[in-house]
């Protein structure tokens, strides 16, 4: 009896001893492991100064998720566990997983691309997937936007990324593009006159570029003039809208008719005979 619990000791007690001590050892280390090769990666990551701290913090996340999965394979190798079918299950899983959640891989890809490389940032003001808006936030699966009248819209990543965008805040200056028609009978140099000295009298358009007052088109019913100033791009509402009142008061006062679309209509009377 006692030869058969020595045997049993040596043949099943020990070796599994063994086994489980070498998995939990395998295990600890390669802990230890993830977590210094995670952080040399985190630190890489940030010193480059380009990735966004969310993408560092989600790119360390899944690397770490990854590893650690590697570790926890090798363990249960140790232990004599059949880990191929365990490595085919956990492919399967991962492939149905991934068909299921297409269309946020697709936001997630996008989310990545827009934080590394920045078509915009937080408090710029763009046109984006189909919303014009300040950004609010940009995240892994979407980006918040707030309106002129104060909405919150949320929009996928990948409705932005697939789409062209235009970032109105990603200059200091932009160029201000209005035209105003005068009448034929209008004097041409006089309303030249008036649209460059309301440009001049603006300190807000710069000097440089040279704004642009030129006759651009003799139209079907006027003489359209392009003025063309330059200004910060936080100016450009204020200096369009002022300049669009400016220059009706200027051209009222001084006798210069803005043309309309009229209808004139003729009404023909037939006398009818007794």
């Amino acid at each position: 009896m006692e030869l058969d619990l020595a045997q049993m000791v040596n043949d099943y007690v020990i070796p599994w001893g063994i086994n489980i001590s070498l998995a939990i050892v395998i295990f600890i280390v390669g802990r230890m492991v993830v977590r210094l090769v995670v952080g040399l990666v985190k630190k890489l990551m940030k010193r480059s100064g380009k990735m966004d701290e969310m993408l560092v913090n989600f790119v360390t996340s899944i690397l770490s998720a990854i590893l650690l999965l590697f570790v926890i394979v090798a363990s249960l190798d140790q232990l004599g566990v059949d880990t191929t079918s365990l490595v085919a299950l956990i492919g399967a899983a991962g492939l149905a997983i991934g068909l299921a959640l297409q269309g946020s891989m697709q936001n997630f890809a996008a989310g990545v691309m827009l934080l590394v490389f920045k078509p915009f940032k937080s408090g710029d003001f763009v046109e984006a997937g189909g919303v014009m808006g300040v950004v609010e936030s940009i995240n892994i699966f979407s980006s918040t936007f707030r309106t002129g009248d104060n909405k919150e819209i949320i929009v996928p990543n990948g409705s932005i990324y697939s789409d062209s965008i235009t970032n109105y805040s990603a200059r200091e200056t932009r160029r201000v593009d209005m035209v105003f028609g005068i009448g034929y009978d209008d004097d041409i140099k006089k309303a030249k006159e008036i649209l460059q000295r309301l440009v001049a009298e603006d300190d807000r358009i710069l000097p440089e570029p040279e704004p642009v007052i030129a006759l651009g088109e003799l139209g079907a019913s006027s003489i359209d003039f392009i003025v063309r100033p330059w200004v910060k791009s936080g100016d450009y509402w204020k200096v369009k809208w002022e300049m669009n009142e400016k220059v009706k008061a200027a051209f009222d006062a001084e006798g210069i008719s803005i043309p309309y679309p009229q209808m004139d209509v003729h009404v023909h009377q037939e006398s009818k005979a007794d």
